[in-house]
């Protein structure tokens, strides 16, 4: 069984497509352990409570220095004997203590067709003025392991989205929420559960299918 954590910081709109796959079965052999927010009276933590999930707030602002921080996050983890990290709309700086001990271990989603659109600063809303801004005509999400860098680490799957002409931000937002991101993550969670992803040289490679990269 794979015991999983997601870190959240808002509404928690992926940790309800993790909730929702699992209890419909096409996230199976997979247990949400804990959420953990990075602030307090977020809906992400109400989501959780609703389906009696365990929760805690770890908040950067409740401790003296990132490296407390740090610890206090790291500590939460390791006793609850995590094997998957995922970040679901998580705004904090993964601690690298925590990407050390659980290299390859810990997952994001990101609402854009990495290594487009990402990177410092790209985040929320943001991404989407930016693909709008830039007039493209594909955007997407990806699913992708976490590194040291911002964004950077092994892609692990992604799925392409229509922007249209007549598109604001927040309507953006949305289809690719539907269309990409409540779709990929959870299947990304199940390849993990069914131990068919490696990583070598920094490319995912799932049995089966040919190298994400």
């Amino acid at each position: 069984m794979l015991r999983i954590a997601v870190l959240v910081s808002g509404g928690g709109t992926n940790l309800q497509a993790i909730m929702d796959g699992i209890e419909q079965g096409r996230i199976t052999n997979a247990r949400i352990e804990t959420v953990i927010s990075s602030k307090g009276g977020v809906y992400a933590l109400e989501r959780a409570r609703s389906r009696k999930i365990k929760t805690s707030v770890i908040s950067p602002d409740d401790y003296d220095g990132r490296e407390e921080f740090s610890r206090a996050l790291l500590s939460e983890i390791k006793r609850l004997r995590v094997d998957l990290i995922v970040l679901a709309g998580y705004l904090v700086i993964i601690p690298e203590i925590l990407i050390h001990d659980y290299r390859n271990k810990i997952i994001n989603i990101h609402p854009s067709l990495i290594p487009a659109f990402c990177g410092p600063g790209y985040y929320g809303l943001r991404v989407h003025e930016a693909v709008l801004k830039k007039g493209v005509k594909i955007t997407g999400a990806t699913v992708h392991f976490v590194d040291e860098g911002t964004d950077t680490g092994p892609i692990i799957l992604q799925k392409a989205v229509k922007v249209y002409e007549d598109d604001t931000p927040e309507v953006l937002q949305r289809r690719v929420m539907e269309e990409a991101e409540w779709l990929i993550l959870p299947q990304a969670i199940q390849l993990m559960a069914d131990n068919k992803i490696q990583v070598k040289n920094n490319k995912v490679y799932i049995s089966g299918n040919r190298e994400s990269n």
